[in-house]
């Protein structure tokens, strides 16, 4: 029997024979079993108590209920409110002591249904003590919104947290557990089965896994070791990179992007025309250059800001889920689709940007649909399903060129012209004139104004020399590095803070000076040197003194590495 959450029943199935009897007593579709009506019983107590109940045979108020067995258990939605009640009844004669579990149990695949099916669009987390039950009916779920604020948490969840029915407005995330959702994220985003373990903030040990179509779900996107997030101010001449402990993450835009490079400037200026324009923008740039951070910059300036930036990387998701990723699927679409299906990202993106990232990466055959979406300006989920009118703003993404992708037949031609409506280049660092301003604002940002460091004029050299082939995310994770390795009571990065890697590179890149080069090894020790010890620490220091003190070329010369020198200065 299924009732409504006032007890009135609205389907009942079952033996023909018991049916009968059942629609004397009145337990038939149309009938109130609310308990203020017809006293205890299982539908209506449960209602009461808002939880499992049994009423057996006398147990019922009505005496012309006592034939009666019922086991009911109330249906939850995800904020906790009875949605209906699920009862199962029979003679009493026939009880079975397993009833009661069996109807809960039915319960909670309900309201497993339920909760998935209203937080489809939202990022969820099942979570368990123990991983073998990811997966069952008694796993905790939570549903999260893009900036980690939980949405919801379902009746198992809340009971491994401790929580009760407790308001779920202003806990995030973070509140809860030790790990950075940007962390979690990063770790399970690409495989969907994987499981991670978590502590809570209570030292409870969980583990978790990833549910819904995280990429497009998480936007802004998310931090990771990969791509470090650079967010900017709102003042044209505050700090480029803002504090990553900072409690408010200020607003990147076009006005505050610029930092004195003049082709980064033009670009800003090209794009700011065209803010509100239904033109597409294509970025051209190395990896790491900050394409993204463009992008994003450009969509926080504009009309669209008021909506969602939605980013999804071509490259990175495999080629047999990506159509999912961008379209969306009905469900049952495919081998492992999610009964209620879910939303892609274009639609997602309605009213807001999309940022195709890589998209000279995405497949040839998926080309083609992307195109009849944005001529139509309406997506079809895989699977069937209503079409659905959307509207947004493209900004695509390549390291490619794609007109020379075009010409090598791997990339469509019509879509080229759709996407290329204004075309940008990303200055590679190495091109860039404002690298001292750059390299000041992330050291600033990562010290978040807790202590002064400055840099020195030989690893500011270093860094100047260096090719950058990583771009901004490389510089940004070598200033991070150096800061770490800094001492408490050091405040100026020094060559020797720089990773070895960078250092090398800049001194392989550099021919030998040709004095030193063709001097004789012997002239190097002092005639007065009296022991080892005095030969040895004499010859470092002139051989530092004839390289102007550039420790890799010094090192190379003595046939040691950087690191043993450095030792040996410490004894100077």
């Amino acid at each position: 029997v299924l009732s409504d959450p006032n007890g009135l029943i609205l389907r009942s199935v079952g033996d023909t024979a018991f049916l009968a009897r059942a629609e004397r007593v009145a337990l038939m579709p149309g009938a109130s079993w609310d308990e203020a009506l017809r006293g205890t019983n299982a539908i209506g107590t449960a209602i009461i108590e808002a939880a499992p109940v049994e009423v057996v045979g006398a147990e019922h108020f009505l005496q012309h209920n006592t034939f009666l067995t019922c086991s009911a258990s109330p249906i939850l939605d995800p904020q906790g409110s009875v949605r209906g009640v699920l009862n199962i009844s029979g003679d009493r004669r026939g009880y079975q002591s397993h009833t009661l579990c069996l109807v809960r149990m039915a319960t909670q695949v309900i309201e497993k249904q339920l909760f998935e099916t209203e937080h489809a669009n939202a990022m969820q987390i099942s979570l368990h003590p123990r991983a073998e039950f990811l997966g069952s009916l008694t796993e905790g779920l939570l549903a999260l919104s893009a900036d980690g604020g939980i949405l919801a948490i379902n009746r198992p969840g809340q009971e491994m947290l401790g929580m009760g029915n407790q308001p779920l407005a202003g806990i995030r995330f973070a509140s809860l557990f030790d790990l950075p959702l940007g962390s979690l994220v990063d770790r399970l985003r690409h495989d969907r089965l994987a499981q991670c373990p978590i502590t809570s903030r209570h030292g409870q040990r969980f583990f978790v896994r990833l549910r819904g179509s995280v990429p497009a779900l998480v936007s802004p996107r998310l931090p990771s070791p990969a791509a470090p997030s650079i967010t900017l101010p709102d003042a044209p001449n505050a700090p480029l990179f803002a504090s990553t402990t900072a409690q408010k993450k200020p607003t990147l835009t076009l006005d505050n992007l610029g930092t004195g490079d003049a082709r980064l400037q033009a670009a800003i200026d090209k794009a700011r025309r065209i803010l509100g324009r239904d033109i597409p923008m294509l970025i051209q740039g190395e990896s790491g250059a900050g394409k993204e951070m463009f992008a994003a910059a450009f969509h926080n300036s504009g009309p669209a800001a008021a909506g969602p930036f939605v980013a999804l990387n071509c490259a990175s998701i495999p080629e047999t889920l990506i159509e999912s990723q961008l379209f969306g699927y009905q469900g049952g679409a495919f081998t492992g689709a999610r009964k209620e299906g879910a939303v892609g990202v274009i639609q997602q993106a309605n009213g807001g940007t999309l940022f195709l990232d890589e998209i000279g990466d995405m497949p040839l055959h998926l080309q083609a649909r992307l195109l009849r979406v944005l001529q139509d300006r309406s997506v079809t989920p895989l699977g069937g399903g209503k079409t659905v009118a959307v509207s947004f703003s493209l900004i695509c993404a390549t390291h490619r060129r794609l007109k020379e992708e075009v010409a090598r037949n791997n990339f469509r031609e019509d879509l080229y012209y759709r996407l290329n409506g204004l075309l940008l280049t990303m200055p590679a660092l190495r091109e860039r004139t404002d690298l001292p301003q750059l390299i000041g604002q992330i050291v600033a940002a990562e010290t978040a104004g807790e202590r002064t460091i400055k840099i020195g004029d030989a690893a500011m050299s270093a860094l100047s020399r260096y090719s950058w082939p990583g771009n901004i995310r490389e510089l940004k994770t070598a200033i991070r590095v150096a800061i770490a390795i800094l001492d408490d009571a050091e405040s100026v990065i020094d060559e020797r803070h720089l990773p070895e890697d960078l250092l090398d590179a800049v001194s392989a890149s550099e021919p030998a000076t040709p004095a030193v080069a063709a001097a004789d090894p012997t002239s190097i020790v002092p005639g007065d040197a009296t022991s080892l010890a005095d030969i040895e620490t004499q010859a470092v220091q002139k051989v530092l003194d004839s390289h102007g003190g550039n420790i890799s070329r010094a090192a190379r010369q003595l046939g040691i590495s950087r690191n043993t020198l450095y030792r040996k200065i410490g004894r100077l």
